[in-house]
């Protein structure tokens, strides 16, 4: 177009919205919102403040018109000039205990992963269960989700997607099944990627919401788990219920963890590998690759084979990995006495276990092969011993922006209580007193799946969290009944790509369409809704026998 002709104005508006809607949004969020701000000046209410502080927050989060972890510093700028919290308080938030346990666990993450043992707990897995696509599908659902109890689910879903990459690549070469769907029943452009077939999705989708679900069964599992935790432990610190390691592990895992798998298993075989209907075009193809299961088994085996033997770093990395689940669950069991009491180490929590763990990482060498020179052999390498853990490693793949996004929500939370804000909208909710409590639990979970489908897991426990504990004190329930079951289903997010980490992985990695991921997750929404509430009111009485009533130390808090 010449320059001396110009746009029509409707055109042009619709241009500079196009691109620049980042920036509309971030000046127009606050704007719009100002009159619960001038409210709160006006009257002298803190806790409108805070409501206007946390509004514009979840706007930039929803739109991330700034970067998530940009968003997640307002807190550091925001509640000591609108006189909610002091700065020295304020900052203290971002390096709690919780938040140094996450950042352990993360490092410990990607110790698994610099010494490649997650391939081989993968692979050894996968040959352990059978090589027929329904016990392959099986077998990498589970694997995933035990390894997310241990990484980050992020880190488990792109450790994932490449075996399972290969695994169907190989399965396309053989002509075992169709791994691509045709031009006819999906076009693509010349040079895209072509998409994969519904057998294919079942693989994807099995990995990235094994690992969603794996990662809510132990607490470094996921950011979700330890932000309700330091939430909790902040508002409620004469709590009876102590949200320790394997007390945390033995309310999630059974039910939400184990019989969750199951059913993801289930649904997705429901759904795209035909089963029940084996005369099907699905079903004859997943029949013929069954029955080619041993040219599968050589795939898997070849690719096991191809890693050789169990090095000494490996070796030293799950010692030290098992040593610290050890430590973690002896600390304080509960049901005998731990090495943290017999020792009169109470004041030892789980923080500094897991940095224990990343502290002998670093000052063990990968082999050991130096001893034969200190014996005299020769010659004497000049080449230095690397240690089980490189830090140029972690500081090149640490997610660093996650720890200012949990410290983000702990100060916010913080800002919430001491402003009265939480109290205020979880006594607005006190009409559900009328309802039975179970319904109320139900509710909660409800809310806590709708809204993290369209924003960050994290950023949205950290905004409901505290309101669910307010209103708890409203309904007279136990505060653990609205929380910890709701926080467990705000990783259940299985719509969008936007939804969770794993979910936007496996949509790029595999050129998965949304619509074809909102249809997928629609069984597993169901279960990750009914599982969370029939655990709380069922196993979890029995894990927190106090839950059952309202406990006495909630009533003065």
């Amino acid at each position: 177009m010449g320059d001396d002709k110009k746009l029509p104005p409707s055109r042009s508006m619709l241009s500079c919205c196009n691109f620049h809607w980042r920036g509309k949004v971030s000046i127009l969020a606050p704007l719009i919102t100002l009159p619960i701000l001038i409210h709160g000046l006006q009257h002298n209410r803190p806790e409108f403040k805070c409501i206007y502080l946390i509004v514009v927050m979840a706007i930039y989060w929803i739109t991330e018109c700034l970067p998530l972890y940009v968003t997640s510093l307002f807190p550091v700028i925001f509640l000591p000039l609108f006189g909610i919290l002091s700065s020295e308080r304020t900052c203290s938030l971002f390096f709690t205990n919780t938040l140094v346990m996450f950042i352990g666990g993360l490092v410990l993450a990607l110790a698994i992963e610099y010494s490649n043992l997650h391939k081989r707990i993968a692979l050894g897995t996968i040959l352990l269960v059978g090589c027929s696509p329904r016990r392959l599908h099986f077998g990498l659902i589970t694997v995933t989700s035990f390894l997310s109890m241990w990484i980050s689910n992020s880190a488990c879903t792109a450790m994932m997607c490449p075996i399972v990459k290969a695994i169907l690549n190989e399965m396309e070469a053989q002509k075992i099944f169709t791994v691509y769907m045709t031009q006819e029943e999906e076009p693509v452009e010349e040079g895209e990627p072509r998409h994969p077939s519904k057998i294919s999705m079942a693989f994807y989708f099995g990995t990235a919401y094994a690992s969603s679900i794996g990662g809510v069964g132990t607490l470094i599992g996921t950011g979700t788990n330890l932000t309700f935790k330091g939430i909790y432990e902040t508002r409620f610190p004469d709590s009876k219920e102590e949200i320790d390691f394997p007390i945390f592990m033995a309310y999630a895992v059974p039910i939400t963890v184990v019989v969750n798998v199951l059913m993801l298993y289930i649904s997705l075989q429901l759904t795209h590998m035909a089963l029940f209907r084996p005369n099907s075009k699905t079903g004859q193809e997943v029949k013929a690759a069954t029955a080619n299961k041993d040219l599968l088994h050589g795939v898997v085996k070849e690719n096991y084979k191809a890693l050789g033997k169990m090095t000494c770093h490996e070796v030293q990395v799950a010692s030290v990995f098992a040593l610290m689940v050890v430590l973690l669950f002896t600390v304080k069991p509960g049901f005998m006495t731990g090495w943290g009491e017999a020792l009169d180490l109470q004041a030892v929590q789980s923080s500094a276990i897991v940095f224990l763990s990343v502290v002998i990482l670093f000052a063990l060498p990968t082999q050991y092969t130096f001893f034969k020179y200190c014996c005299g052999s020769a010659p004497f390498t000049g080449r230095a011993m690397d240690a089980c853990l490189s830090w140029t490693f972690i500081h090149n793949n640490m997610p660093w922006g996650l720890c200012f996004l949990i410290g983000g929500g702990f100060a916010l939370a913080e800002g919430s209580k001491v402003s009265g804000m939480a109290k205020m909208l979880g006594e607005s909710m006190s009409f559900i007193q009328a309802f039975p409590r179970d319904v109320v639990i139900g509710v909660t979970i409800v809310m806590g799946i709708a809204c993290t489908a369209f924003s960050s897991n994290v950023a949205v426990c950290n905004i409901l969290t505290p309101v669910f504990c307010e209103m708890a004190l409203a309904v007279k329930i136990h505060p653990l009944l609205l929380t910890l079951p709701a926080t467990l289903a705000m990783s259940f997010a299985y719509h969008l790509p936007v939804s969770t980490p794993p979910n936007a992985i496996i949509s790029g990695y595999s050129n998965i369409k949304t619509k074809y991921m909102a249809v997928a997750g629609i069984l597993p929404t169901l279960w990750g809704i009914i599982l969370p509430w029939v655990n709380a009111v069922t196993w979890g009485m029995v894990v927190f026998p106090e839950s059952k009533s309202f406990p006495d130390w909630a009533k003065d808090a």
